[in-house]
């Protein structure tokens, strides 16, 4: 079968043991969260299967004294650099806080995974809502959305600026004249702005993609309005297919407002699959993993993660809409608040049930793998998806399960490749390497 005229993009969402909460108490080790060879085992299955990449969320702070299960605890570009060794093709992408970094520290630590990997490195920007997360880093930071995304706006400016602080041939290597690299060709970035002052360059040479890949995640007007200037691939929380397809039509819209080539703009929803060898194993697969949650503790999470009390909530009824804030003035993710709200809404669904279907936080689809491939295909032919970031049940078995029987069938139908065409993330993405600003300003 030959490859329709898009490709299809999938990534592997690496959430703690598995999406299902309390999934993990169906694995022999329940410290495989902190174990390096589990996580290798994912990117192996991963890169056999020819994903995209591998995407690692990140925390700053514990939710919960203790945890009452599994968390994003390794540092991801350590943890990613150990998986581009054992690795040879897919994407890494690693998330990190623009409120509690600096560009120059990050700058070298993504510069370094990509030269490491051979340019398969990306950095997933997030803006970072939380008094705890504040309460770590001597309570800095802005807690006002606006204010946080106005950070992050010059934060990236400034990255760019030092991955484009040397060009591309600034590395030349004389020996007779005794001249490593040429200095017309390492800048200083001189950058002077209302959150930072840096002046580079950047300790790192250009890396193989020329800039690591930029993903964003921004659901609020401003979190749109700056994934659309800056990033090549845009993570969103979607539960409903009107709902992404509006999404997608604005995020491509707001790309071309930029000057930037729409195309060039990688829209990729969540997906939440239970997959079985067939449409019965599917399900007994998520009757058993529904055995494994406590209703009570997911509620309590639910409700403050909706700006509510867990008094606010009574399993067997609707989520009480007249108490839930205007969305624009809600301090946490907005991705997570409009599309849990938008699914419960739609459907009527009770606490419990809304509960079941992954808490609203990504569109969920239990079945064989026909079932899988249809609502795949579906977003991706009509204008709802470019591809997906897949959240799996559980480790490594939904993964394997997915790669085994659903791949085929994508294949069968045209939509994902059959071996890697090219051997870094903008090649699986068929996003060019961008010129350095600073070779551009020289050849004016």
């Amino acid at each position: 079968m030959v490859l329709s005229e898009r490709t299809l993009h999938l990534n592997v969402n690496i959430t703690n043991l598995g999406r299902q909460a309390g999934a993990w108490r169906l694995l022999d080790d329940p410290a495989a969260f902190i174990d390096v060879d589990f996580y290798r085992t994912i990117a192996q299955v991963a890169e056999q299967g020819t994903f995209d990449a591998v995407f690692l969320s990140d925390a700053l702070v514990l939710l919960e004294e203790p945890p009452m299960e599994p968390f994003q605890s390794l540092e991801p570009t350590v943890l990613l650099t150990a998986l581009a060794a054992v690795t040879e093709r897919i994407g890494l992408i690693a998330t990190a806080s623009t409120t509690f970094n600096e560009p120059f520290n990050l700058a070298r630590r993504l510069a370094s995974l990509d030269h490491v990997s051979r340019g398969r490195a990306a950095l997933n920007l997030v803006t970072t809502f939380s008094p705890g997360a504040a309460a770590n880093f001597n309570d800095s930071g802005p807690s006002d959305h606006g204010a946080r995304y106005a950070r992050a706006e010059e934060f990236t400016d400034v990255l760019c600026k030092l991955w484009d602080s040397w060009d591309d041939g600034a590395i030349i290597g004389d020996r007779e004249g005794r001249r490593l690299f040429d200095a017309a060709h390492i800048h200083p970035v001189d950058h002077v702005g209302a959150h930072y002052s840096v002046r580079g360059p950047a300790l790192v040479p250009r890396s193989p993609q020329g800039r690591p890949v930029l993903v964003q995640a921004g659901s609020s007007d401003v979190g749109r309005a700056f994934g659309s200037r800056v990033a090549d691939a845009i993570f969103t929380s979607q539960t409903t297919f009107r709902g992404a397809q509006d999404f997608y039509a604005d995020m491509k819209a707001r790309a071309v407002t930029w000057g930037r080539n729409p195309d060039h703009v990688v829209v990729l929803p969540g997906l939440y699959v239970v997959v079985g060898s067939t449409e019965e194993e599917a399900h007994r697969r998520k009757e058993n993993l529904d055995a494994m949650f406590d209703l009570d503790h997911e509620s309590a999470k639910l409700a403050e993660r909706l700006g509510l009390t867990a008094g606010d909530l009574a399993l067997d009824q609707e989520l009480p809409f007249d108490k839930l804030n205007d969305v624009e003035k809600f301090p946490g993710s907005h991705g997570f608040f409009e599309s849990t709200v938008r699914l419960a809404y739609e459907n009527n669904l009770t606490v419990h049930q809304l509960l079941l279907r992954n808490a609203g936080a990504h569109h969920q689809v239990v079945g064989g793998p026909e079932q899988i491939a249809d609502t795949i295909e579906a977003w991706f032919r009509n204008g709802a998806a470019d591809g997906f970031n897949i959240n799996f049940d559980l480790y490594p078995s939904g993964l394997e399960t997915f790669t085994e029987h659903v791949i085929p069938v994508l294949r069968e139908r045209g939509l994902f490749r059959h071996e890697y065409t090219g051997t870094t993330l903008r090649d699986h993405l068929g996003i060019p390497r961008p010129p350095s600003q600073y070779a551009i300003e020289n050849a004016e």
